[in-house]
C-alpha cells in the first residue's frame, strides 16, 4: 500500500483522491471475492458481506465529491470558502453508515425471532477463509484511510474510514456466524449481527454530531480557546484579551479577537501590535483560515 503524502507535499485534495482511489480498487476486488466465496461456499452471511463492500464504492465517491467541493477557492457566491460541503458529504456517510449498521441488526433480529437459526445451511470452511481475508484487508484500509484523515484534518475521509471498520466489523459478524454453524450454533450468527449493529451505529452517531458541530458555528474546546490567549498574551503591548470568539467552519476555524493596548500608541505601531498577533494566531494554529483582531484602548483614569 502507497505511502500517504502529507499537507505541504500534496494538497488535501490530492490526498483525498489518492487515498479513495485505493479504497474504491480494494473495494472492489474484496467485493467479487467475497461474492466468489459465498456461492462457492453456500454461505448467505458473506454474500450480504460482499454487498456491503460493494456499497462502500459508492460512499467513497461521496467523499471525493464532497471534498473535491469544499477545496474550491471562494467566489462571488461563497466569498467564506466551500469547506461545509465536505460537512454535508460526512452526514450523508454518516446517514449511510447508520442504515447499513441498522440493516444488518434487523436481519439478525429477525433471524433470531423466527427461531428457525436450526434450519440455515452449514456454509462450506471456504466462507471461514473469506471472512479473515476481508477482516484483515478492511481494517488495513481503515488504519490507512484514519491515518491520511487525521493528517489533512478531514471529517468526510474519517466517516469513509469509519466505513471500512464497519466492514471489518461484519465480516467479523460473518466469521463469528461461518463457524457457529460449523459449530453446530448457528444462532451465533445473527446474534453477533446485532452487536456489530450496534457499534456501527455509535460511530455513525459520532460521525454526524461532529459534521453538525461544524455547520452550527460551533466553537472550539477550551482548551484551544486558553492555548490561542496564551498565544496572544505574549504578543509586546498587548495589555489583555478583552474578548475571544471562535467558530468552527467546516474543517477550518475563524477567529474574533480584541486586544487592549496602551491607549496613548500611536495608530501605527496599535497596528503593527495588531498584525502581529493575526500573524501568530495563524502560524501557530494552522486549522485558522481567518483571524480578525480589533484593538481597544486602555486608557488611563481621567477622574
Amino acid at each position: 500500500m502507497s505511502d500517504i503524502q502529507l499537507p505541504g507535499q500534496k494538497s488535501n485534495l490530492k490526498v483525498t483522491m489518492q487515498v479513495s482511489t485505493v479504497s474504491i480498487a480494494v473495494n472492489i476486488l474484496l467485493s467479487v471475492f467475497k461474492l466468489i466465496a459465498g456461492i462457492l461456499a453456500h454461505s448467505s452471511a458473506m454474500i450480504s458481506d460482499a454487498v456491503h463492500s460493494a456499497s462502500d464504492v459508492f460512499s467513497t465517491f461521496v467523499v471525493m465529491i464532497g471534498v473535491s467541493i469544499s477545496e474550491k477557492k471562494p467566489d462571488r457566491e461563497h466569498p467564506y470558502g466551500h469547506e461545509r460541503f465536505e460537512c454535508v458529504a460526512s452526514i450523508l456517510l454518516a446517514v449511510i453508515l447508520a442504515a447499513t449498521g441498522l440493516g444488518i441488526g434487523w436481519k439478525g433480529v429477525q433471524t433470531i425471532a423466527s427461531g428457525k437459526t436450526e434450519e440455515l445451511t452449514t456454509p462450506g470452511v471456504f466462507a471461514l477463509g473469506a471472512a479473515v481475508v476481508s477482516i484483515l484487508v478492511k481494517e488495513l484500509m481503515y488504519q490507512y484511510t484514519r491515518r491520511a484523515a487525521k493528517a489533512i484534518r478531514s471529517g468526510a475521509l474519517m466517516a469513509d474510514a469509519w466505513h471500512h471498520r464497519s466492514d471489518a466489523l461484519s465480516s467479523i459478524g460473518s466469521f463469528a456466524g461461518v463457524l457457529g454453524a460449523r459449530l453446530g450454533y448457528p444462532i451465533l450468527d445473527p446474534a453477533a449481527s446485532v452487536v456489530i449493529c450496534a457499534f456501527i451505529e455509535k460511530a455513525a452517531i459520532e460521525i454526524f454530531r461532529d459534521a453538525v458541530d461544524k455547520m452550527i458555528d460551533k466553537s472550539c474546546g477550551d482548551d484551544t480557546l486558553q492555548a490561542m490567549q496564551d498565544v496572544i498574551l505574549q504578543t509586546p503591548g498587548v495589555l489583555g484579551v478583552d474578548d475571544l470568539k471562535t467558530r468552527l467552519f467546516g474543517s477550518r476555524i475563524y477567529v474574533e479577537v480584541e486586544i487592549r493596548m496602551d491607549g496613548t500608541m500611536t495608530l501605527a505601531d496599535a497596528h503593527d501590535a495588531a498584525e502581529q498577533v493575526h500573524d501568530a494566531i495563524e502560524r501557530e494554529f494552522p486549522d485558522v483560515k481567518h483571524c480578525m483582531v480589533h484593538v481597544n484602548p486602555d486608557l488611563p483614569d481621567e477622574s
